[in-house]
């Protein structure tokens, strides 16, 4: 399983501690605000959330659509590398149902900027990228990590696994009921789960 290498972002040096520090909680500040107030979150807010002051914020992401991209992508990694970790910690079931909520938290918080990300991620090969990378977490948390006996019906495709959890998100978010989300997370598994 090897997580998001980036896709269309430019390569980087590495941050000193502190700084890679101050870089994920803006991030993980962001994600919170985008989700809850959508792409017109406050900058401010954001920054005084993750405890840093709002230059630093503009050094590291000179303009709001580029600290949408970072979260993003930052997101999307995070959500794939969650798939081995579940996989190693819990149960083969339990680990796919709670991977199921946190795509849906992420969905939510795709929601939030889709309008600034529709301007941004203009490259189709950058959404193909994200597709494959959350296929094949998906497919890992089906074949319950390695070495593992899949958890999975015969037949079930990971591909058809994200397209109904896509769908999910989009109800759910269509009648604003996180809740029932969790409902319908829940009928797809009782499809999905052998036995």
């Amino acid at each position: 399983m090897t997580g998001i290498d980036g896709g269309g972002a430019t390569s980087r040096k590495p941050l000193r501690a502190d700084a890679q520090r101050n870089e994920d909680r803006l991030l993980e500040a962001a994600a919170e605000a985008f989700a809850r107030e959508g792409s017109g979150a406050s900058v401010k807010d954001i920054a005084r959330q993750a405890g840093v002051g709002v230059g630093t914020l503009y050094r590291r992401f000179p303009s709001k659509e580029l600290l949408i991209e970072a979260v993003y992508r930052h997101e999307v990694q995070r959500l794939c590398e969650a798939a081995e970790e579940l996989a190693a910690t819990l149960p083969a079931v339990e680990a796919l149902r709670t991977w199921m909520e946190r795509f849906i938290d992420f969905m939510a918080a795709k929601q939030g900027m889709a309008d600034a990300l529709r301007v941004i991620l203009t490259d189709d090969s950058e959404k193909l990228h994200t597709r494959t990378l959350l296929v094949d977490a998906i497919a890992w948390l089906l074949d319950a990590g390695e070495g593992a006996s899949p958890v999975a019906r015969p037949g079930v495709d990971a591909r058809d696994v994200l397209m109904a959890l896509g769908g999910i998100s989009l109800m759910a978010a269509s009648e604003e009921q996180r809740e029932l989300a969790s409902r319908l997370i829940d009928l797809l598994l009782c499809g999905v789960v052998e036995g």
